[in-house]
């Protein structure tokens, strides 16, 4: 066989789709848990938290796509402020959501959407580490 005809390994395995919705369900959590601590933060819970996750992925794609444009558009203020600006792009995102999913996401005060953003960062950071990373290690274990 020669290295032309050589199989790639595809991009997109089963066990990285797994992976990827670990991890989207995982962040649906911490928006659930989060929309529970503040009355200017409302989630739709109905469909067994299908709008969580729906915002979650929408979320992800703006990070993704979005919010790297606007972090090289922002970096003079950021490097200015020593990053303390870093959280307005995250209350940003979250606006974003919540207009594109009208009344089934609600972020009505936006001094509170920034410690939303910042405890919203904290758990990801905490839920990462404790439980996500451990089934994927525990997952690909397996493959």
């Amino acid at each position: 066989m020669s290295k032309k005809e050589e199989k790639k390994e595809p991009i997109v395995t089963p066990i990285s789709v797994m992976e990827w919705i670990i991890y989207m369900m995982g962040y649906a959590l911490v928006l659930l848990v989060v929309s529970q601590f503040f009355k200017s933060f409302q989630l739709d819970y109905s469909y067994y938290g299908l709008y969580a996750f729906l915002a979650v992925v929408i979320i992800y794609i703006l990070n993704k796509t979005i919010k790297p444009i606007l972090f090289y558009l922002t970096l003079p203020i950021t490097g200015a402020t020593l990053g303390l600006f870093y959280p307005v792009l995250n209350v940003f995102i979250l606006k974003l959501t919540d207009w594109i999913l009208l009344d089934h996401f609600n972020l009505t005060n936006i001094w509170i959407a920034f410690f939303i953003a910042i405890l919203i960062a904290i758990m990801n950071f905490l839920v990462e580490g404790l439980i996500i990373k451990p089934l994927v290690r525990r997952i690909k274990k397996y493959e």
